[in-house]
């Protein structure tokens, strides 16, 4: 009885920072751990295990970041042509992992499909299809709302809407236009409060610049919005190093953020170009706050 009440008194405090933080901008969360992972791309987390996505792999990891399980062929089932190349953020729900995967090449994406893996095992179970006349032209977040139902997809070069999906059916639902959205967006998740949070890769990392986390509200009285404003939730400066901003989830027992950055490479129209001096290979951490 303790163990639990401390859990849901530590995640309540958790949530409790994070609305403060979004009210008065004044109140900077700390930083809890820094966790060494192999992927680059985005993490989901059930409160068990942090489900994390490089570009072309899939890994698993115990809460203190020991390695558990990955997937280094996760594109071998999907179909389509060309055949995807690349994930990016991804989301965990009711058993299973969230990825959004394409065929991308120096900016432009090709055969777009929300993929979706066992989280146990880590291997393919189905995928729900892209909707071309959406407009979206990559994919570079996910986000599954867990109580409507709908599936959010971002996309990274044309960032002005999220896409929608039913997640039962898979059929295309709309798009939510968002006001003066946030340049190169990465990763998306749905908050329980209903609050969208966004990575935007905004900072230029040449010039030490720090990274944003943006939110909108995609829902009024339980109804999706077709327009929605974008607010700035938090600025970045608190990584190792200003880099390449990636995806984020929420931790659903503790309330604790996580957040994918990416150090020490070149990033230019998403493609590692080189090293930052004092680097020879990329670094990907997650920030839990």
């Amino acid at each position: 009885m303790f163990m639990k009440y401390r859990v849901f008194v530590l995640a309540a405090c958790a949530m409790l920072a994070v609305a403060c933080y979004e009210v008065k901008n004044t109140i900077p969360l700390p930083i809890k751990n820094v966790i060494e992972v192999d992927g680059r791309q985005g993490v989901g987390c059930d409160g068990d295990y942090y489900y994390v996505s490089g570009s072309t792999a899939l890994y698993k990891y115990s809460m203190k970041g020991n390695l558990v399980l990955k997937n280094e062929v996760p594109f071998d089932s999907l179909k389509g042509s060309p055949a995807p190349n690349h994930i990016g953020d991804i989301d965990v729900y009711d058993g299973e992992v969230f990825a959004c995967c394409e065929y991308f090449n120096d900016g432009v994406a090709q055969n777009i499909q929300i993929a979706i893996y066992d989280a146990a095992t880590l291997e393919y179970k189905r995928s729900m299809v892209w909707n071309a006349d959406s407009g979206q032209v990559e994919c570079s977040g996910i986000a599954v709302d867990r109580t409507h139902g709908i599936v959010f997809l971002a996309d990274w070069v044309n960032g002005s809407h999220l896409y929608c999906y039913n997640k039962k059916t898979g059929d295309y639902v709309g798009k939510v236009y968002m006001k003066s959205a946030p340049a190169n967006q990465q990763g998306i998740f749905l908050r329980a409060d209903g609050r969208l949070l966004i990575t935007s890769d905004d900072g230029d990392a040449d010039k030490g610049e720090a990274d944003h986390i943006y939110y909108c509200n995609p829902f009024t009285d339980n109804k999706l919005n077709e327009e929605v404003s974008v607010s700035q939730f938090m600025s970045m400066e608190a990584f190792r190093r200003a880099g390449e901003i990636e995806g984020l989830c929420v931790n659903p027992t503790t309330g604790a953020l996580v957040v994918l950055n990416n150090r020490g490479a070149r990033i230019v129209n998403g493609m590692p170009v080189g090293f930052y001096e004092g680097y020879d290979k990329e670094i990907h951490e997650l920030y839990v706050f």
